[in-house]
């Protein structure tokens, strides 16, 4: 062998030598580094008093999971109230879990109706009353849901216990929010938020968030076929009406029917009387007559009109309410119209599921602006106007007009309603307000 062949090894020796050298050296100070790294996080193991958030497992180190962008989780309490309160705590958390970059596991919410007996609270899966599939379909590439069954590590849990109180402030909130989206919360694959019901978290999200959220909220099919049915129920009478006061080119179409979410039950006329003292205003509690006064005074409502009255029957006190329309307005309610049957043989949640989709549905919707379930209803159409290009959704000219029956507008009429879409939260609508679009 030639002396400079011989120097080509002896230097390709050197160059592979050097090489392995650097790895070993790069693996020494990665081992030193995540010695160093655990240690000082090593306080996480432990729950110390007064801190929001505690550590069930050590956290993950760099692996293939992470590298590869493995899903992570987030995991909240259950959901509980109305119907509507629900939503918006569903939403809620699902714009949560999109700030900390985590899809949401699919939560429990409540079949029954009680606001302090937690343990009577019946456990109700979302996908028993929205569709799953659906849901992650519309919302795809915004927030995303997923089941139990899709966590490899239920172990690798960090539990954030969220803050109270009034030193607790919205940005408190939003800080914490942020440092969990971070390193090194951001290794744990589920992050488990302990507490308050979501529907009391605070909020940082625009009406345009929420609005998206709720549009991937899809009834299960049992439940909207209900919906139909109730629907179906409404245009038979329409159409039998029609026929009998109507001219021949209007005798193959039902005429229109309003629904009124008639909020005249015992437990919210407690609820309003407490709010308008608290508040000190004279705006959100309604009676009947005053209801019935205003919704006959709607300008331009062409009669005859069916008004189904969306009211919790078993909360109801007065049964009266059939009595006092105006002459044109047919007021209809489930037991005159056959439906009972349907509602009762279901829990309060889906009672009021079946009875949102049926005022969703309706030609005009009055409703009142301190009420979620009218709030909620109202966003949905003033949302489904808006997709349809419709720039200024108020009005009797418009497919759905809306009004708020507590809120008097010019001559002893409800008055216009539709939801500002550019508000920054969604803290009208939770709550109520007296100030509303189209006023």
């Amino acid at each position: 062998m030639d002396s400079s062949h011989r120097k080509h090894l002896r230097l390709s020796g050197l160059h592979l030598n050097s090489l392995a050298c650097k790895c070993v050296f790069l693996v020494v100070i990665a081992l030193v580094f995540r010695a160093v790294f655990l240690h000082t996080f090593s306080g996480f193991g432990s729950i110390e008093k007064g801190s929001f958030f505690a550590v069930k497992s050590r956290p993950l180190t760099l692996n293939s999971d992470f590298l590869w962008g493995k899903s992570k989780f987030l995991e909240v309490p259950q959901i509980i109230w109305g119907l509507n309160n629900q939503k918006i705590a569903l939403a809620r958390a699902c714009l949560t879990a999109r700030m900390l970059n985590r899809t949401l596991l699919m939560p429990s919410l409540s079949a029954s109706l009680f606001y302090k007996e937690v343990d009577l609270l019946e456990p109700v899966s979302f996908d028993k009353i929205f569709e799953f599939e659906k849901f992650n379909s519309l919302c795809k590439g915004f927030v995303q849901l997923s089941r139990y069954s899709e966590v490899i590590n239920r172990t690798n849990l960090l539990e954030l216990r969220k803050g109270s109180g009034r030193r607790w402030t919205i940005d408190s909130d939003l800080h914490q929010l942020r440092r969990f989206s971070q390193h090194p919360f951001d290794e744990y694959e589920i992050i488990r938020i302990v507490g308050k019901n979501p529907f009391l978290w605070h909020d940082h999200w625009p009406v345009k968030d929420y609005a998206k959220v709720f549009e991937c909220l899809v009834l299960g099919e049992d439940i909207s076929r209900e919906a139909d049915m109730v629907v179906s129920k409404i245009r038979e009478i329409g159409l039998k009406v029609s026929r009998e006061v109507g001219s021949i080119s209007s005798m193959s179409q039902p005429i229109p029917y309003a629904a009124v979410h008639m909020r005249i039950e015992k437990d919210w006329m407690i609820h309003c009387k407490k709010l308008e003292q608290r508040l000190n205003i004279s705006e959100i509690c309604s009676s009947k007559d005053q209801i019935i006064q205003r919704v006959g005074n709607i300008e331009g409502l062409k009669t005859p009109i069916i008004i189904y009255l969306a009211v919790a029957d078993d909360l109801l006190e007065d049964d009266s309410i059939m009595a006092g329309w105006k002459e044109g307005l047919l007021p209809l309610e489930k037991k005159k119209l056959g439906v009972l049957h349907l509602y009762k043989k279901h829990p309060y949640l889906i009672q009021s599921a079946i009875d949102y989709e049926v005022c969703l549905r309706s030609d005009v919707f009055v409703g009142n602006s301190f009420s979620t379930f009218s709030s909620l209803v109202v966003l949905d159409r003033t949302q489904k106007m808006i997709n349809m290009g419709v720039k200024r959704p108020c009005g009797m000219i418009v497919r759905w007009p809306s009004y708020a029956y507590n809120l008097e507008g010019e001559s002893k009429r409800p008055r216009l309603w539709a939801t500002n879409m550019s508000e920054s939260s969604l803290q009208a609508i939770s709550y109520g307000s007296n100030h509303i679009s189209c006023s």
